[in-house]
């Protein structure tokens, strides 16, 4: 190793930033306050206090991030502490019947907490006049007003019927009673020898010769004459039954309102509003009008000769409320969280019923809120991907907030053809909605949905790192002893505490911030707490969070098992030893959802005089990613930019990922197919115990990648089974080393001299590292020096050039050849 190469190994101490526990301020997390307040979300947290303090229209809230850095639980704790702080509770909400129109329920607002008194003095004073009201009708005083009344229609009746009667007798006929059914009616028959006699019979009588033909017709017509005059008296008696009627109905309507006006003044007095009164003065006009359900009887029907009776509604329920919305326990805004975002649960619903004949009906009493209705005055979180997969959620949430407007109405297809339906009255809405999404869905509703700046005009973004300093990690370490608080764990001693620092730290892919994935960091958290209860510790030590961290990879790392497995046994093919021609060992990480590891991968090239350029072996065979491709492409751009400016690039190269059967993309393996590339061009073998990863631009300067501590560890885990030599290692781009955060065991073996990180900027710097040899710098005229790697590389593309150029000259000679030999046999033929 030359010394050139020694300078570019990673000193030790950038391979893990390390927090020092003795750093930390307290013994135990018990020595520490509990976190109050949100860390890690500056930017966030201002836009969702700015959205929740502006009371305009359209400024909802949209919270944007990652999952699992904590944006519901931090929203949660926002609303909670803005509620509190705010204080305002808003009004409870009611429907009532529309006696004019039943169809249009009436919607009534009260002060939080009227409302159920309001219904409770509703429900009192029908369950009061349901006592009184036959009470009134059963007094002595009522009785004897009533019974004047009848009197004085009976005595009309009776004169009628007197005067008729004497008339009747005058002219010879006589007034008789008949049965039918139930009813009794008079019915005028002539008198014959003193008795009276059917008009029927003493036609037969005239028939057989027993009463005179002449009388009988003079008979009839005076029957006639006296038929219609009683027809008469008759209508004349059901007018005055009906003007008694009326005049008893007007009594006991008066009776009524002048009781039920002295019990409805307390109500009326209570909640002075004018809406309020015009419902309760038309309870009263209607009940007025409806004595009959005081006194009602379960009606009957006859079946096959048995009474039976049928069920019969509620009469009184017309004149019941329905609290819609009770706020008489909250405290300040309502804050409501809706994990289950249907079309009824947000927005509520008018159920229905089956009467007996088999009808759907409804009423005012069947409306139900939704969330969004029981959030007015409020905020209303929930998550965007639930509820736009939802039918009609989308659609009806924008229609609202644009209107401030909630018209409930059941959004259900197996509804369409009921005969009978409800327009309640819209309800004003005033709810913040806080939609909780990721950046993708964010910018594609930005993009196709019109109404989204107007609606949603406040973005929150939730960051997933914070910086890593001396303040963030002590709230950090505040925020371990709110958990532990929380959920009675114990408390983590300063050791766990720095262990478990370091790890989101690792989380968070950058040595210089700290994750804010605290779901994912409070699972360690409870993890931790789980084995020192196992140990019967009180407290959690580093051991412990450590032994977390391990067995959380044990649990899924099955399929890392099962590679590592064939790696070892040869089954997937990599040289840990050796140099070897156009053959290099790139690095690739796989993930799996819930873990991400990385493991090397052999890639190789080959090359040949040709025009075909360089063939990526993945694409011709769709196995390519897009992102792959372009990396492929830009090796052409750098071979032509070194290599072709004094004569044409003729070369056909092919480059592969051997034993790959799945897809490939990404271009971190850009790097390592040039210097496959290289080695095979100069012949110069490739170290093949040190391992590659870096993408690459076309200038040849060596990019940062993601996932370098997992493929760094996946190349140290097969060198260790296979048995560490000192020699082996692995070469990143310089800028990921901020990014290091390598497992202990990685670093201790460094620190031992038994496995080597480098670090690179450019192509020449990594070609030289794994071949051994100088790359070569260019003189003025554009050449390498001799003996260097881009010397042999050039010298061979040239010497292709210029084989293809005399391959295709003699190919044009021998096909003149040819036409020559062909024309002179012809002409000697002739």
């Amino acid at each position: 190793m030359t010394k050139k190469n020694s300078d570019k190994k990673v000193p030790v101490e950038k391979l893990r930033w390390i927090l020092n526990p003795s750093e930390l301020p307290f013994k135990t997390t018990k020595d520490l306050n509990p976190l109050k307040e949100i860390i890690g979300q500056k930017r966030g947290v201002d836009a969702f206090k700015f959205g929740a303090g502006m009371n305009n229209p359209g400024y909802n809230i949209f919270v944007t991030g990652v999952a699992g850095s904590g944006r519901l639980s931090t929203v949660k704790k926002l609303l909670h502490e803005i509620s509190i702080k705010n204080g305002s509770v808003p009004d409870d909400l009611c429907y009532v019947n529309n006696f004019k129109d039943i169809e249009a329920p009436v919607l009534l607002r009260f002060k939080a907490g009227d409302g159920k008194r309001f219904k409770k003095a509703i429900s009192n004073l029908i369950e009061t006049l349901k006592k009184e009201a036959p009470l009134l009708f059963e007094s002595q005083d009522y009785i004897n007003r009533k019974k004047e009344i009848m009197e004085e229609y009976e005595n009309k009746g009776k004169t009628f019927f007197k005067e008729l009667d004497k008339k009747v007798r005058a002219e010879g006929f006589a007034l008789v009673d008949i049965q039918i059914g139930q009813i009794k009616r008079p019915e005028i028959m002539p008198l014959i020898d003193g008795n009276p006699v059917h008009m029927d019979q003493v036609e037969e009588m005239v028939e057989k010769g027993r009463f005179p033909k002449e009388e009988f017709v003079e008979l009839q017509k005076k029957h006639a004459a006296l038929r219609d005059e009683i027809n008469q008296i008759f209508l004349e008696i059901r007018d005055l039954q009906k003007e008694i009627q009326a005049k008893t109905d007007e009594m006991d309507r008066i009776l009524f309102i002048n009781m039920a006006t002295g019990l409805l003044e307390p109500i009326k007095s209570s909640y002075k509003n004018k809406k309020i009164e015009t419902y309760l003065n038309d309870i009263l006009e209607d009940m007025s009008t409806n004595l009959q359900i005081f006194m009602g009887q379960a009606q009957q029907t006859v079946l096959a000769g048995l009474p039976i009776a049928m069920p019969q509604t509620d009469p009184f329920q017309p004149y019941q409320v329905n609290l819609l919305v009770d706020n008489g326990d909250q405290k300040g805004p309502p804050v409501v969280i809706e994990s289950y975002p249907t079309y009824r649960n947000l927005f509520g619903s008018i159920e229905r019923v089956v009467d007996r004949n088999g009808i759907w009906k409804t009423d005012f009493s069947r409306i139900k809120a939704g969330s969004f209705i029981s959030a007015n005055g409020g905020y209303l979180v929930l998550n965007l991907l639930d509820a736009a997969m939802e039918p009609g959620v989308w659609p009806a949430l924008k229609r609202s907030l644009k209107t401030n407007k909630m018209e409930i109405q059941t959004y259900d297809p197996f509804y369409l053809f009921t005969t009978t339906g409800l327009k309640p009255e819209p309800i004003e809405m005033n709810a913040k909605v806080v939609i909780i999404s990721n950046n993708y869905l964010y910018y594609m509703l930005m993009a196709y949905d019109e109404d989204m700046p107007k609606i949603f005009k406040v973005r929150a973004d939730f960051d997933t790192y914070m910086n890593n300093d001396k303040e963030s990690v002590i709230k950090f370490s505040e925020f371990i002893k709110m958990k532990t608080d929380e959920e009675n764990l114990r408390p983590f001693d300063r050791t766990a505490a720095a262990l478990l620092v370091e790890q989101a730290v690792r989380m968070s892919g950058r040595q210089e911030k700290i994750s804010t994935g605290f779901p994912a960091i409070t699972d360690i958290i409870r993890e931790a707490n789980y084995w020192a209860g196992e140990e019967k510790k009180t407290t959690v030590t580093e051991k412990h969070v450590q032994k977390a961290i391990d067995t959380k990879i044990y649990r899924t790392n099955m399929i890392e098992e099962s590679l590592q497995e064939m790696i070892d046994r040869g089954t997937l093919m990599i040289d840990l030893e050796g140099e070897v021609v156009g053959q290099v060992n790139g690095l690739a990480v796989y993930s799996m959802g819930d873990l991400m590891f990385g493991k090397p991968s052999r890639i190789t090239a080959t090359t040949s005089m040709g025009r075909a350029g360089i063939i990526n072996i993945e694409r011709e065979a769709d196995m390519s990613g897009a992102t792959h491709n372009k990396g492929v492409l830009i090796l052409s751009g750098f071979l032509r930019k070194r290599y072709a400016q004094d004569k044409p690039m003729t070369i056909s190269a092919s480059i592969a990922f051997e034993q790959s059967y799945g897809g490939i993309d990404g271009d971190s393996a850009s790097s390592t197919e040039i210097y496959a590339i290289l080695s095979s061009l100069s012949g110069i073998p490739l170290k093949q115990y040190i391992a590659v990863t870096g993408s690459m631009n076309q200038k040849g300067e060596v990019q940062p990648i993601g996932g370098v501590n997992e493929k760094i560890e996946g190349f140290y885990d097969c060198c260790r089974k296979k048995g560490l030599t000192g020699k082996q290692g692995v070469m990143i781009p310089d800028a990921n080393i901020k990014d290091l955060m390598l497992r202990k065991d990685v670093v201790a073996s460094v620190k031992k001299g038994m496995f080597h990180i480098y670090s690179v900027k450019n192509i020449d710097e990594g070609i030289e590292i794994l071949t051994g040899e100088k790359a070569g710098e260019p003189g003025p005229d554009g050449s390498y020096p001799k003996g260097t790697l881009n010397f042999l590389v050039n010298e061979r593309l040239k010497a292709l050039a210029e084989g293809l150029s005399k391959f295709g000259k003699d190919s044009s000679k021998g096909i003149k050849r040819d036409k020559n030999r062909k024309k002179s046999g012809r002409k000697g033929g002739g």
